[in-house]
């Protein structure tokens, strides 16, 4: 038979699709497999109804060949097979898809069938390793085999071949190597094999190869080593996400995630789900017990596997889940994803987001029920993930934050212990009217700040914030359980009495004149000095007012670039204190040596803040001075 020409368009998609549309070679293996594994499925079910199809049906498997010295790969499957007429219209034309017409005349709301395929230009991607491949099939039906072979864009031919076995093999001529690409690989035997444990594991029939094994012959001296070959089923078939639960043991889950994500902890928590419905998808779920070594690195990657009917799509789809659960590993399977011309390019429609949306849920149940149950073992979790699930809180403008509110946990200054949110609201006091926090490096160093002095005399209790997204937090919560945050920083005149707030007054009133001389000299420094209304013991602290707090200006001050925002500083002095009452004598008597005890004041501020100072020798040396 004459060779026949591919239509135009058909060529320019060939073209694209070869050069363009899979960005990696090696998934034609796949391609091809998961074309095998549909004729098996066709035949399967065809069988149910036609006693013909059912005498043929038995001991459905695939057969991968390797011949070196042809450079030929080969795929055998004994499923449905195809006629002339199927070969023409099936491989003659690019993206027209047998398995996708067969799906079609399947009655509608029968699943039986689990048909992979969905469009035609899988099979091209043979081309992208090949310089020939031949397709010899015969259909159940016939009792004649046609070859159809083609080199590429150039055009097919198709004749009969004579007699054969019911199904198809697919005969690849693996392309001579170049300088650029090493097409030789895929004649390596345990090459391809890896590449069907990688794509092709979960195909569920058997792909059998011809292994090369050893093994020990004669006794005594005469012992020697033979080699042999021997047929292997080289696919698990079955995923162990399939497997119903009295099937798998905890021991399986948990080999299977630290042999599948090359993680030697166990993992926290593993959630297994199987969903039937509008989207109907298996998935596995791993929430890991410590962060990977490059977990907060831009190497990290989030996302899982993903899985059409047991063959691999994605590595990494990264839109399976939010980026505050990027720490979850595990494997999504479904049948009802839509595949964009190639199972490489997955399209972003409603069924991913669905499973997505899902997913999200099923996680956060798991978290909670984790958090109520096994609290210890959480506490180490959020050790590890809880800055990822705080950075979730803000992120997106705070959308996630009624997701992850419940589930974050902050250490308190009275207690001594991490607390949740609900857990410090039930333990206030009925007078308390506020969530109180102070931030800071250390849980320590909250509990040493001046400015907490106000609030520990109360007895509240006190959140201790030390990392440095934990302001940004309560900035977007606002408040919780009807309970507004509050810094210790502000001024809390709520915790003041009458007398107090007289007393703080009048001490602002008989001492203006001081501190306008005070803000005048460290005009470049601060924005004004006042009399503090929080401290008690301690002669001095510095806060901010504003949006931008002491905290946050150190924050943006560790990132890069220019311009960073800062904190309208205010210096508070303690009028009680003894240090303020020599600051007093000096303004009265000698403004020289009141600058230098406001520059003291000022630094020890700073320092206290956690800021460096801009001249530590000159600090040093002028407290020296004022010993002498």
């Amino acid at each position: 038979m004459a060779k026949k020409q591919f239509k135009a368009e058909s060529k320019r998609l060939m073209d694209l699709m070869i050069n363009s549309i899979y960005t990696n070679k090696e998934i034609f293996l796949r391609e091809i497999i998961s074309n095998a594994s549909d004729a098996l499925d066709k035949l399967r079910y065809t069988a149910l109804t036609d006693e013909t199809a059912r005498s043929v049906s038995d001991d459905l498997h695939i057969k991968v060949d390797i011949d070196k010295e042809n450079r030929t790969v080969t795929v055998t499957d004994n499923g449905i097979g195809m006629t002339a007429e199927d070969l023409e219209s099936n491989l003659g034309t690019i993206a027209r898809s047998g398995s996708l017409k067969f799906k079609e005349q399947i009655a509608e709301g029968d699943d039986t069938a689990n048909i992979i395929g969905q469009f035609g230009v899988g099979f091209y991607s043979a081309f992208m390793v090949s310089d020939n491949v031949k397709v010899i099939s015969k259909h159940y039906t016939s009792n004649t085999a046609y070859i159809w072979e083609s080199e590429g864009i150039d055009g097919y031919s198709v004749m009969e071949f004579g007699d054969s076995a019911v199904g198809t093999k697919i005969i690849m001529h693996i392309k001579e190597d170049t300088e650029a690409e090493n097409y030789s690989e895929f004649l390596d035997l345990y090459r391809l094999r890896y590449l069907i444990k990688r794509y092709s594991d979960y195909i569920s029939y058997p792909i059998i190869m011809d292994m090369e094994k050893s093994r020990q012959v004669g006794e005594g001296e005469e012992k020697t080593t033979e080699t042999y070959i021997e047929a292997e089923t080289v696919n698990s078939m079955v995923p162990i996400w399939k497997r119903s639960k009295n099937e798998v043991t905890e021991d399986d889950l948990n080999a299977f995630y630290q042999d599948k994500f090359f993680d030697f902890k166990k993992p926290f928590a593993t959630i297994k789900v199987s969903t039937e419905g509008i989207v109907s998808y298996d998935a596995l779920l791993y929430l890991p017990s410590a962060a990977p070594f490059n977990y907060y690195t831009k190497d990290y990657e989030k996302g899982l596997e993903l899985y059409s009917n047991g063959v691999l799509i994605m590595d990494k789809c990264a839109d399976l889940l939010p980026d505050y659960l990027m720490f979850v590993k595990g494997v999504v399977d479904s049948q009802d994803l839509s595949l964009n011309i190639s199972r490489e390019m997955l399209q972003h429609d409603r069924q991913l987001k669905s499973i997505a949306t899902n997913i999200e849920k099923k996680i956060l149940a798991e978290l909670k029920k984790k958090l109520e149950n096994n609290r210890e073992e959480y506490e180490g979790f959020f050790k590890e993930f809880g800055l990822q699930l705080k950075y979730g809180t803000v992120a997106d403008y705070g959308t996630n934050k009624e997701k992850t509110q419940n589930l974050l946990l902050f250490y308190s200054s009275n207690l001594k212990k991490y607390v949740t949110l609900n857990e410090y609201v039930t333990a206030m006091p009925e007078a308390q009217k506020y969530i109180y926090y102070a931030c800071g490096e250390s849980a320590a160093k909250i509990d040493a700040l001046p400015q907490a002095e106000l609030v520990k005399e109360k007895g509240y209790d006190i959140l201790c914030f030390t990392d440095e997204v934990d302001e940004f937090v309560v900035n977007t919560l606002l408040k919780f359980n009807e309970k507004e945050f509050r810094s210790v920083d502000a001024d809390n005149d709520e915790l003041l009495s009458d007398d107090e707030k007289n007393e703080s007054k009048k001490a602002f009133e008989d001492n203006e004149e001081l501190l306008k001389f005070a803000a005048e000299y460290l005009k470049d420094k601060v924005s004004k000095v006042v009399i503090s209304k929080k401290l008690k013991t301690h002669p001095v602290v510095l806060s901010a007012e504003g949006q931008i707090s002491i905290e946050m200006e150190k924050y943006f001050a560790a990132m890069p670039g220019e311009n960073k925002p800062k904190a309208a500083k205010v210096l508070e002095i303690n009028a009680k204190h003894q240090v303020f009452e020599v600051l007093q004598n000096a303004y009265k008597t000698d403004s020289k040596k009141a600058e230098e005890i406001l520059e003291i004041l000022y630094n020890s501020a700073m320092l206290i803040a956690g800021f460096s100072i801009d001249d530590p020798t000159a600090y040093s040396e002028l407290i020296c001075s004022l010993i002498k």
